[in-house]
């Protein structure tokens, strides 16, 4: 018995462990992002070098299930509207497990994306490793990135130049996910406009209203 409740206690222990980990992990304003590569609905591959021409990206973690997903679809189309020729285009993600959510299965994926009429990448993060590295919690929860062109040092003392993604901001689209009319603080647009006008987003963090993220590795409370 004692050995059983050892091994209980050990097993709290870990889960616990892992809970802060979680919790705690994902990136920050200010922190540089990794690119990725994903599946889009169409079938193809699509990473944020693709998009040579572009000044950032507003990467947006939703799904097909989720209601608060749902209510901002319609917002997010307009988004990428706005700003994908200001250089600033949508990238949406889908974290979720699709055994625990069957609706946010690839194949449902592509039929959300065709009844929406997406106007962005709609892409399957299959293995869930882009959102845990980013830190998302919620769909829909945003992570608005600026581009930067960078020297880095090469061989002979010379100097290559890359692009990095920087966070600017991170947190949800607007104050009213019930009522699009009503949001009086539309925080993806006040950054975005913000980075365009050489500032740095004000505020440049809120907090992620929406759906947990279902993972079977952990599922949030």
């Amino acid at each position: 018995m004692k050995k059983l409740m050892l091994l209980i206690a050990l097993l709290i222990a870990g889960v616990m462990t892992f809970a802060q980990e979680y919790a705690t992990s994902g990136y920050e304003v200010g922190d540089t992002a990794r690119d990725f590569l994903l599946k889009n609905v169409d079938g193809t591959m699509v990473a944020m070098a693709d998009f040579p021409d572009a000044r950032g990206f507003i990467v947006i973690f939703t799904c097909n299930h989720c209601p608060y997903s749902k209510a901002y679809e319609d917002r997010i189309i307009a988004l990428d509207k706005k700003y994908k020729f200001k250089g600033y285009p949508v990238l949406a993600i889908n974290p979720n497990d699709s055994v625990l959510v069957p609706e946010d299965s690839f194949s449902f994926m592509q039929v959300r994306a065709k009844e929406k009429g997406f106007t962005f990448p709609y892409l399957y993060d299959a293995g869930q490793k882009v959102y845990r590295e980013y830190g998302a919690k919620r769909t829909p929860h945003v992570f608005l990135l600026e581009k930067k062109n960078v020297e880095s040092p090469a061989a002979n003392g010379r100097t290559n130049k890359e692009d990095v993604y920087i966070v600017r901001y991170i947190g949800a689209i607007d104050n009213n996910h019930t009522d699009a009319g009503k949001a009086d603080e539309k925080y993806v647009e006040m950054a975005v406009d913000a980075l365009i006008s050489g500032n740095n987003p004000d505020p440049d963090f809120t907090k992620a209203i929406g759906c947990t993220i279902k993972d079977r590795a952990f599922i949030n409370k």
